[in-house]
């Protein structure tokens, strides 16, 4: 693989719990991907999402990723020390109009969409309707959202102070945000009847996922992401604030999940076990396989080297038919 100009990748976890098996496959995926293109790969701690933090965990996950020889070229940043950042490009989409003050609770949502003959479909989004679009009404502001409803650039994207460079933005867009993923291929989604007006600052005052991990990428200058395939239907929503803006929208490679005995994707939610690194090759043997790279003997820093000198050879980047792989169907 040729060396990218300009590659600047990261790993970001949350630190609601350990790594365990699927997010391993995400880090060695994203360290490979930035040691084959000659670029620079970063850690970046998603601790944005306070109420959900476990103390300590962000330490220890470093130290796992240590111990697999994942070591980030900077040093890490924590999201919870950059609040700054997310209000300054808060209050540069309220200037644009394009962000909004919203009274509605999740159970006024779904009062509105009752009445309006929608219902949210099982395991599907819950449909902001824009109830708080033309103002508040004399409620109070619980949260604030990013209009979808308007939405298209009529100039590039330039890299620059967010006033400045956020582009106008004019008449509603008719067709969905599209993007290309290097595994998935061609992907589009319509963020307004699909998603809504989504949520940029929650109503506990705590900046959303959404917000926060764009205004990062763009911060740190991130280039290419690498990440399991349960994010990538946030894409479209990051490309949106993207535009609103001025960032650049980065390169993505979503990578194949991997799901425990029932079938779900594997997750600190339904329980993964935190993963053991008596053996980290072991570890890592296991989530190589699951990218369709060999196990292999020896050292940690020998698989890593192989398999960095493997990766540009691996369909991974180009096929959408490597689809998610069970813990227990794998081979060994």
């Amino acid at each position: 693989m040729s060396p990218v100009v300009h590659y600047r990748g990261r790993f970001a976890p949350s630190p609601t719990g350990p790594l365990h098996a699927g997010s391993l496959v995400a880090a060695l995926a994203s360290w490979l991907d930035a040691r084959a293109h000659g670029g620079t790969w970063l850690v970046r701690i998603e601790d944005v999402d306070t109420p959900r933090t476990v103390p300590g965990t962000d330490h220890l996950i470093l130290r796992q990723l240590a111990a697999c020889g994942l070591r980030p070229d900077e040093p890490p940043v924590w999201q919870s020390q950059r609040s700054a950042l997310y209000q300054f490009a808060l209050d540069v989409l309220a200037r644009k109009g394009l962000a909004y003050p919203c009274a509605c609770s999740r159970k006024d949502i779904e009062l509105a969409l009752h009445h309006a003959g929608r219902e949210k479909p099982r395991h599907g989004e819950l449909v902001y309707p824009g109830t708080c679009r033309s103002g508040l009404h004399g409620k109070t502001g619980r949260a604030w959202r990013l209009r979808t409803d308007t939405y298209k650039p009529n100039q590039a994207p330039a890299r620059a102070e967010y006033a400045q460079a956020a582009p106008e933005f004019i008449a509603k867009v008719a067709h969905p945000v599209e993007w290309t993923d290097r595994r998935l291929g061609a992907q589009q989604q319509d963020v307004e009847t699909q998603v809504g007006d989504f949520v940029l600052q929650r109503a506990d005052g705590c900046y959303a996922y959404q917000l926060a991990v764009v205004v990062d990428d763009g911060a740190q200058d991130i280039t290419h992401v690498v990440r399991g395939e349960d994010l990538a239907d946030n894409t479209a929503r990051q490309i949106l604030l993207q535009q609103a803006l001025g960032l650049p929208t980065p390169v993505y490679l979503h990578t194949p999940l991997v799901l425990g005995p029932n079938g779900e994707k594997l997750s600190k939610q339904n329980g993964a076990q935190a993963l053991d690194l008596a053996d980290p090759l072991a570890a890592l043997n296991q989530a190589a396989q699951v990218l369709g790279l060999p196990a292999q003997a020896g050292s940690v820093a020998g698989a890593l080297a192989v398999w960095t000198w493997q990766w540009p050879h691996l369909a991974l980047g180009t096929s959408p038919d490597l689809g998610p792989h069970c813990l227990q169907c794998r081979p060994h």
